[in-house]
C-alpha cells in the first residue's frame, strides 16, 4: 500500500476526543486552554479534537471519550502537564515514548 492511500486511510478513522471542562466561576478557562494546546501540539495526529466545556462550582475534569482520567477534587488538586500528558499516552498508546516528559525524574 503507498504512502498517499495509508494516510487517506488514517485520516478516516475516528480519532479520540478529549474533554477538559472547567470552572467558569473559578475562571480557569486559560488553564484549561493551556492544557488543550499542550495534548494538541504533543498528539497531534493521534486525536480528534480538544472540546472545551464550561462549568461551575469548582469543577476541573480531563476526559478521554467520557473516561476521566483527571478530576481536581479526586486527584488533589490541578494535574501538571506531564502527568496529564502521560495519562493520556497510557491510554492512546501505552507503548509511545514522550521523550524529555517520560526520561525527567528518572535521570540524576
Amino acid at each position: 500500500m503507498d504512502n498517499t492511500m495509508q494516510t487517506a486511510i488514517l485520516t478516516q478513522l475516528p480519532r479520540p476526543r478529549i474533554t477538559i471542562t472547567y470552572c467558569t466561576q473559578c475562571q480557569w478557562l486559560l488553564r484549561a486552554a493551556w492544557m488543550a494546546q499542550e495534548l494538541l501540539s504533543t498528539f497531534r495526529d493521534d486525536l480528534g479534537e480538544v472540546a472545551l466545556r464550561p462549568g461551575t462550582g469548582g469543577v476541573f475534569v480531563i476526559e478521554v471519550e467520557s473516561e476521566v482520567i483527571w478530576e481536581r477534587v479526586r486527584d488533589g488538586g490541578f494535574p501538571d502537564v506531564k502527568a496529564i500528558k502521560q495519562r493520556v499516552r497510557d491510554r492512546l498508546d501505552p507503548g509511545r515514548d514522550l521523550g524529555h516528559v517520560d526520561r525527567a525524574g528518572r535521570e540524576g
